[in-house]
């Protein structure tokens, strides 16, 4: 895959993560299934973890920090990430021994729930998760599905519904097409800049400030 400077990619055809994922032979779970598949293959997860992120807005209704942004409450949501701080970095202080990786695409103007997401997981970029940023616009038109890779043992596109809750996942086990579409995720990631860096240059992208509490964003 060749990629250019990453205010902008190449148009391809036939790449493997927009032409091919959508129509692999899969496996249907539903987001319970996904979630209880899962957590073995992590657990013994030999090689990388590797998630590609594009959704510009998710539901969340099971989190409460999540339930107070969307009564648009940002301090109580806020105080609820800051107070579960050690929650939010244990998946990442005990992966077993495996590096993590995200390419989280983002778009301006940000959505509250992107910038919301982005405060949430600074903290697992602060516990060592390897997470990257990458503008839209360096995609062009290129529209990508929400990836989950794990080793090449197992892929997951994640999917869900109309709005953005999770609704299941379809589990790809062809090694030619995980290899494939890591080497593309790995390409992504080589063209984006790291999250807390971002964080730093670019303020917009931070959940407004706090009328009561002057946080520690680094």
């Amino acid at each position: 895959m060749r990629l250019r400077d990453p205010a902008g990619f190449d148009q391809f055809a036939a790449l493997p993560l927009e032409d091919e994922v959508p129509g692999a032979p899969a496996e249907q779970l539903s987001a319970d299934q996904y979630l209880s598949d899962f957590w073995p293959y992590f657990q013994k997860l030999e090689g990388a973890f590797w998630k590609l992120e594009c959704r510009q807005s998710f539901s969340e209704p099971k989190n409460p920090s999540w339930r107070a942004l969307a009564r648009g409450d940002w301090a109580e949501a806020l105080r609820i990430i800051d107070e579960t701080a050690d929650e939010i970095q244990a998946p990442v202080l005990q992966a077993p021994g495996f590096p993590m990786h995200r390419v989280r695409i983002v778009r301006r103007p940000y959505t509250p729930y992107l910038r919301w997401e982005l405060y949430f997981i600074r903290l697992r970029a602060q516990a060592g998760e390897r997470i990257r940023v990458l503008d839209a616009t360096a995609l062009g038109n290129r529209l990508l599905p929400e990836l989950v890779i794990l080793g090449s043992a197992v892929m997951y596109e994640v999917r869900y519904d109309d709005t953005g809750t999770l609704s299941g996942a379809r589990k790809i086990r062809d090694p030619g097409l995980i290899t494939s579409c890591r080497h593309e995720v790995e390409d992504l990631y080589s063209h984006a800049e790291d999250l807390l860096t971002f964080l730093d240059n670019d303020q917009a992208a931070l959940p407004p400030p706090s009328p009561t509490a002057d946080r520690e964003l680094r």
